[in-house]
């Protein structure tokens, strides 16, 4: 076992430690600073396992590369006309720009892939450094952190598993940067109770299209079908370049349904005749799934730094719900934890009384303005369930057989007693203009009820049966590839497994480990009358959601070692 030191570990390659790490060398060579660095990437390529949506505003961007119009940044275009979309069964009407919230029009934001992006930012660390003797970046692909090391109180490294046959080495840093999507940083939270409140947890899934017709700079989110059974969500649709899309649905976790099917939910949004005559003719070429941190302000931990380490990004939490603003924050706080990393080293202190000013700058600056004006965005989404699972599934029945006026109206005169005043509260905390008090998050998987009865949603009359894939299918466009015996997911226990097996089947459902799965990984076998839980992990993807959703809290995802895992490069 190798000691390994360096001034700054980063852990996880997404785009706010490559934002932390671009800001961090950049202040170096301006102020010729002694620096060594790592980024520790479980990929098998940095954006090999980032996945987003993704439709950015630039402003990070810019600031990091003021150049990246002209730079080869990646783009796949700039918005040049952005709709919301309500979609019934079969119809779909696009909402007017006095009915559209300014937070939902994209001109001029970048649509970009957020893995080439990631792929970029690493390349480009290594030119910025290139025969610069006081700067080192060393860029570990296919090495997950699997652990924390403390020494007493103060995070002191993290040991890094590039094989996953227990051969670890421990690299230690004066300052650790956590950025992953609590694969390793919920150690954190749990060690020096940072949360007041629970994270609130969206899991995304995504699939690119050729097309053979030039969509490019074009973006839709859409609403309504086919997420009609009152979980929270809704699709998109952006334009790329050479005649490709990516589409997508957003689901919440807090749905009381055990079989969201997040994938097959992708299917039944590509069947809506809006979607198919944009995929008509076309070819699917790749798959992906990730989740997404919903909660904001309230879910955001009371500390963001203890001593000799911070959280950037995902592992903050600084996704904004309202208008899908997340690369941009995530790159922000990157920007910020560098620029108080590099005081720290020039004064040698690595405190959590040093570091706090992190948080200062975060929450004064316009990421802390913005999450607290949308402060009660998701709260106020989960907490309306006449409208979601009321109002919208009959305004969507509705709509198929009169116009749109006359759809709102039947809707309303059929929708359950209290519609009127849960709307208008739901407007005015999604405005953020009033104060409504402190708002905890519950976990995700307590939301969940066994014996659910999903409602019956009508599909599209006609849709091109080629279009659609299975789950099993659909892994394949995910590129997964595991080593031999590599054993990912801890199952702490069979028993616990089997006795909430038997709990959601008793009710008719399958587990949610199983119903919410975005690769089949999951499954329920039987053997000697006893049905146990099994696990496909060569087709794992990494998104964490069966640990989520797992009723007994009786999963773990690790981090992949060795560059195993899916590939999401170009997505």
């Amino acid at each position: 076992m190798k000691k390994i030191e360096y001034d700054v570990i980063f852990v996880g390659g997404g785009p706010a430690n490559l934002a932390a790490a671009t800001r961090l060398v950049q202040i170096a060579l301006e102020k010729k600073m002694a620096l060594r660095i790592a980024i520790f990437e479980k990929g098998k390529e940095f954006g090999a396992h980032i996945l987003s949506g993704a439709v950015s505003n630039p402003r990070s961007i810019e600031k990091l590369f003021p150049d990246y119009q002209t730079s080869g940044f990646p783009l796949e275009g700039v918005c040049n006309d952005s709709k919301l979309i309500f979609l019934g069964i079969n119809k779909a009407v696009e909402l007017p720009p006095f009915a559209t919230p300014a937070e939902m029009k994209k001109e001029g934001y970048l649509i970009l892939s957020l893995s080439d992006v990631c792929l970029f930012m690493a390349d480009k660390l290594l030119e910025m450094t290139k025969d610069v003797e006081n700067v080192i970046v060393d860029l570990y692909k296919g090495f997950g952190a699997s652990s924390i090391v403390y020494d007493g109180e103060r995070v002191a490294g993290v040991k890094v598993d590039s094989t996953g046959d227990e051969l670890q080495d421990t690299c230690y840093a004066k300052v650790t940067v956590f950025g992953d999507k609590q694969f390793l940083s919920k150690d954190l939270y749990a060690k020096y109770n940072l949360a007041d409140s629970e994270q609130a947890w969206a899991v995304g899934v995504k699939e690119i299209w050729e097309t053979g017709r030039d969509y490019s700079g074009k973006v839709w989110h859409t609403l309504g079908y086919p997420l009609l059974d009152g979980s929270v969500g809704g699709g998109f649709v952006y334009g790329l370049k050479n005649n490709r899309i990516a589409l997508g649905v957003v689901v919440g976790l807090d749905s009381p349904n055990p079989e969201i099917r997040p994938p097959q939910l992708l299917q039944d949004l590509k069947k809506h005749p809006f979607v198919q005559q944009l995929i008509s003719d076309g070819k699917m070429i790749r798959y992906g799934a990730a989740l997404l941190p919903e909660g904001g302000y309230f879910a955001l931990p009371k500390k963001f730094a203890v001593a000799g380490a911070l959280l950037t990004g995902d592992a903050l939490g600084v996704l904004d719900l309202k208008g899908f603003s997340g690369v941009d924050k995530a790159m922000e706080t990157g920007i910020c934890a560098a620029e108080v990393i590099a005081t720290a080293l020039v004064a040698n202190d690595f405190s959590e009384s040093k570091l706090s000013g992190y948080k200062i700058r975060v929450m004064d600056g316009w990421v802390g303005q913005e999450l607290y004006a949308a402060r009660y965005y998701r709260h106020s989404m989960g907490n309306s369930p006449k409208v979601f699972a009321g109002y919208l599934p009959e305004f969507a029945k509705q709509y198929e057989h009169s116009g749109l006026v006359s759809a709102g109206i039947s809707a309303f005169m059929a929708a359950p007693a209290g519609l009127t005043s849960e709307g208008l509260r739901m407007l005015k905390m999604m405005s953020g203009s009033r104060d409504f008090g402190t708002i905890r998050f519950a976990e995700d998987r307590s939301h969940i009820v066994p014996g659910y009865k999903r409602p019956v949603v009508a599909e599209p009359g006609e849709y091109d049966k080629s279009t659609v894939y299975s789950t099993d299918d659909i892994v394949f466009y995910a590129k997964t590839h595991y080593h031999e015996g590599l054993q990912h997911i801890d199952e702490y226990s069979a028993d616990v497994c089997r006795k909430c097996i038997k709990r959601f089947t008793t009710g008719g459902t399958k587990p949610p480990c199983v119903g919410d799965c975005t690769a089949e990984v999951h499954e329920v076998r039987e053997a000697n009358g006893m049905q146990s839980h099994a696990m496909n992990l060569e087709n794992c993807i990494q998104c964490r959601t069966c640990e989520i959703v797992c009723p007994e809290k009786n999963l773990r995802l690790n981090p992949a070692a060795g560059g195993s895992g899916p590939d999401f490069q170009n997505m």
